[in-house]
């Protein structure tokens, strides 16, 4: 059963206004979040649209949202499901910009690709602007460093940061694969440039490549050759980019001392997006699809206290009732731009589309969108 402090944080959370910021794709015309039938519409409107229409749910999304996702994943998985899906006309994809962004890439000319609302960004992603990485890259090649490293990028960026990272001989991952893909680099240059989180590429040296913290430096971009010296570029095995998720950065050690000393016996299941100093203290670290999985398969009268975004936690606390399941800080951590596509605006979607109106469109521009997809490409045939 969910913890106290949990049932307080999702009563919280539903006692929250979900609409209170639309963001741009509001014209007027969303349902309201009160409509007593709003869920028949949207099983009206999704049975009207068929095999037509497919419709991608993160898992960070919420239950309402999820509850109408043929298929629900992180965004490895949703990245596979769009690129093997050729018949559906729409993708729906409820999730946050960068990943319609990776669909569009990864779909054909014919196929259209929708975000209920465009306001669901990523503030990771935002924290990488092309100008800044391609100034870095610039930099690299003063120092005589570029040739010998190879880009990796996050799949939370942006389709022009995909874009640089397939046209200079890199590839994206996700906390799934991070550390398939940094080997991947490592077997074709002397370093590597992990963009845009700082803690993923951190936490994957450290934890899978064998390498220190001392291996790692940060390019901070609003600094002056970065904040590094010439001599430190040429002796880091692995350039972060300054970024990080504002939901997994707020967990702290503190946190994790807390709920030890509050819950005896837990077991603490982070995500590697975390503090290397908080995955250093906790019990297990996975991207989201392993958290899932490690909680699911975890025996009756299990404990645990996971470092995630909010929806996933109490999803998992309703589906595994046999376990304890605690949220690793004690403060709502949902993630705020995910959480903007709600029912009312898969409504909204869904309905024009079975009016003929294809709605928040997302649209990669070609040339970005040829050497985003060669990386994506590159990610996808990793072993």
């Amino acid at each position: 059963m969910a913890s106290g402090a949990l049932a307080d944080l999702l009563l919280l959370g539903r006692n929250s206004d979900p609409l209170s910021e639309r963001g741009v794709s509001c014209d007027g015309e969303l349902p309201a979040a009160s409509d007593p039938g709003l869920v028949e519409r949207a099983k009206k409107a999704r049975a009207a649209l068929g095999s037509s229409t497919m419709i991608l749910g993160h898992h960070y999304q919420r239950d309402e949202v999820i509850d109408f996702a043929d298929i629900t994943g992180d965004s490895f998985k949703l990245a596979q499901a769009a690129a093997e899906n050729q018949d559906a006309e729409h993708i729906i994809f409820c999730g946050v910009h960068f990943m319609a962004e990776s669909a569009d890439i990864l779909t054909s000319a014919t196929q259209k690709v929708i975000l209920p609302d465009l306001a669901a960004g990523c503030s990771m992603a935002d924290m990488a602007g092309a100008q800044q990485v391609e100034a870095a890259w610039a930099h690299f090649k003063k120092v005589g460093i570029a040739s010998k490293t190879i880009p990796v990028t996050y799949m939370n960026s942006t389709a022009a940061i995909k874009s640089f990272t397939g046209e200079n001989g890199g590839t994206v991952c996700t906390s799934s694969n991070a550390e398939r893909a940094m080997k991947w680099a490592f077997e074709r240059g002397e370093k590597i440039f992990f963009l845009p989180d700082q803690h993923l590429g951190r936490n994957t040296a450290i934890l899978h490549l064998g390498l220190t913290a001392e291996d790692c430096v940060i390019w901070n971009p609003w600094k002056p050759q970065g904040g590094l010296t010439d001599q430190e570029l040429q002796a880091a095995k692995v350039i972060l980019w300054r970024g990080h998720c504002s939901v997994h950065g707020r967990f702290s050690e503190e946190n994790v001392d807390e709920v030890r000393a509050r819950i005896p016996g837990v077991q603490v299941l982070v995500h590697p997006e975390c503090k290397n100093e908080v995955v250093m203290a906790a019990d297990v670290v996975g991207s989201t699809e392993m958290i899932i999985k490690t909680v699911s398969a975890s025996p009756a009268g299990s404990k645990w206290a996971i470092g995630t975004e909010l929806n996933l936690v109490s999803r998992l606390a309703k589906t595994n009732p046999d376990k304890e399941i605690a949220f690793l800080d004690k403060t709502v951590c949902y993630c705020s731009t995910m959480n903007r596509i709600d029912l009312p605006h898969l409504v909204w979607a869904m309905e024009n589309l079975v009016s003929g109106r294809v709605i928040n469109q997302i649209s990669v521009e070609e040339r970005t969108a040829h050497f985003a997809r060669v990386a994506l490409e590159r990610m996808l045939a990793l072993p």
